[in-house]
Order: C-alpha cells, then structure tokens, then sequence
C-alpha cells in the first residue's frame, strides 16, 4: 500500500490553490492585528524564551524528525511530508490553544511571527538540509528541483506581507483592530478548519484510503514534537508559563502552508499530502485535549 500511496498525486485545482494562499494571508492577518512594535523591543530586552521556542521549532523538531525518518524507514513521500511538517513555522491556530491552555499567549503570537518571517529563509533550508541526508527524500527532490528562492517567495507573500498590514494597522488604527480581534480570531479558526476540509474534499477517498499508512506516524511525530518544545523549555529555566506557549508552538505546525508549498512545489505528492493533511486535523485535537489538561492547573504568569 505504502508503494502505491507513492505514486498517487492528489489534483487540486489552480483556483483552489490561489484560494487557499488567500486564506492562510488572511489567518496571518488575524494573528498580526494583536502585536505592536513594542512587542518584539520587549522580546529584545529578555530574548530567552522567544529564541528558546525558535530553537525547538527549527532546529530540535527537524532534528528529531530525522531521526524518526531513520528509525521507522517510511516510503520516501511520507518521510518528505514529515521533514516538511517540521521544517514549517508554528500553526495558525497555536495562539487560540495557548490561551485556552493558560501559557503565555503574547509569547505565543510573538513567536507565531517571528518563526512566519524566519521561516522565508529557515523552512527551504530544513527541507533541504535534512530531505538531502536520507537518500529516497533527496531523490524527491532532485526531481521536483525545488527552488528554495521560489519557496521563500510563497512565504513572503502569503505570510510576511499580512503579518505588516497587520501589525501597522494595530498601530495606525487601533481602534479598528480592537473592533476586529474577537471575531476575526474566531472566524480564522473556522477559515483554518475549512481549509483542511478544501485540501481534503477533491480527493477524500484516497485521503481515507490511505491515512492508516501515515496515522501512527503522525501522531509519534506530534507527541515528539510537544515533548520536545517542553523538555527544551524546562531545561531553558523558563517559567511554566512560558512553557506552555513554547510546547504548544512547537507540536501545533502550520500544516496549512505545508499543504500549499505540497501542491505548489511538489505536485501534490500523495504521501506528503497525506501527512500534511493528517497533521492538520490531529495536530488541533492534540492541542485542545493538552489545553485543556493544562487549563485545570493554573500557571503562575512569572
């Protein structure tokens, strides 16, 4: 099954792909609207858990997720989709669970951002770095000649660009965005979730076909990734508060942008797909049910 899962190319439509870019501009943009410049001249003074979380999400998790490429030895898309997973910044979404789960949810939006603009340049080079040390994934993309400038370009325009309207709005008018910040977070959770139904509807038989392949796998790579962000966290001395933002950044990726570079760069390769796609919908029952064990113990904001 795993054989033939690589030589299924999921088809998605151009316009679904222009539409779904558009969606996840907009996501961003519902993050943006809750920073300030301020926010990051703060993060400049006491830099240690914001370059903590980054450290988890760029260099630990994809670590990580190459060594469980090489101790499970999945077929070469899936590995791919996982070393893609990990390679991307943290999900839409992390922000709404860290509040949920009582963390530092201003440390959360912040490192959102951040990671967002890092991941221009830090996204190609995992994929590249790690997708080039296990042999089939380097073969994936000797063939698809993935340019990481054309990657850094999606990024940009799909993320950075909302992320400054966002946050120069918040500056120039924040009367408007204070009107906009409920409503848009929660109508940006529902365009989230319907982005991962988008990606699935055209090809939902092969998704239910095939999901018994990656599932285990998903859901080892979600638990590595949150044990992770809060084992580097503890051993960082940060406070429990911050913890939770930086285990919740860490184990929610932005499989979104995931399934967008998949179909735009590697023409929808079934396994990668797949894997994006499952990630998509665990990585937020994971993250709810984790908020919510973590909600029933407050966390003292020091």
């Amino acid at each position: 099954m795993n054989t033939q899962l690589d030589a299924v190319v999921l088809n998605f439509s151009p316009t679904s792909l222009h539409i779904l870019n558009a969606i996840l501009a907009v996501v961003m943009f519902s993050i943006a609207i809750d920073l300030r410049p301020s926010d990051f001249k703060r993060l400049a003074q006491e830099p240690r858990p914001v370059l903590t979380g980054l450290a988890s999400q760029f260099l630990v998790l994809p670590a990580l997720t190459f060594g469980l490429v090489l101790v499970a030895q999945p077929q070469p898309s899936i590995a791919l989709g996982l070393i893609l997973v990990a390679a991307c910044p943290g999900g839409n979404i992390s922000n709404f669970i860290t509040h949920r789960a009582g963390g530092n949810a201003a440390l959360s939006v912040s490192m959102t951002a951040i990671a967002t603009v890092s991941a221009i340049v830090l996204t190609p080079l995992n994929v590249a770095v790690w997708g080039n040390l296990y042999g089939p994934t380097a073969q994936i993309l000797q063939k698809v000649a993935i340019d990481p400038v054309s990657v850094a370009i999606t990024v940009g325009l799909m993320l950075v660009v909302p992320l400054v309207l966002g946050v120069a709005l918040n500056v120039k008018r924040p009367d408007i965005t204070a009107r906009l910040r409920t409503p848009l977070q929660w109508v940006s959770m529902a365009i989230f979730i319907a982005f991962v139904v988008l990606a699935l509807a055209a090809n939902w038989a092969l998704f239910l076909q095939f999901a018994g392949a990656v599932a285990v796998l998903v859901l080892v790579h979600n638990a590595l990734a949150l044990a992770a962000g809060n084992l580097l966290a503890r051993g960082a001395g940060l406070s429990e508060f911050d913890r939770r933002a930086i285990t919740i950044e860490t184990g929610i990726q932005n499989s979104g942008l995931g399934l967008i570079l998949i179909f735009g760069f590697f023409n929808g390769l079934g396994g990668m797909a797949v894997v994006a796609a499952f990630w998509g919908i665990w990585h937020i029952l994971s993250g709810m049910g984790l908020a919510l064990w973590m909600a029933r113990r407050p966390a003292a904001q020091a």
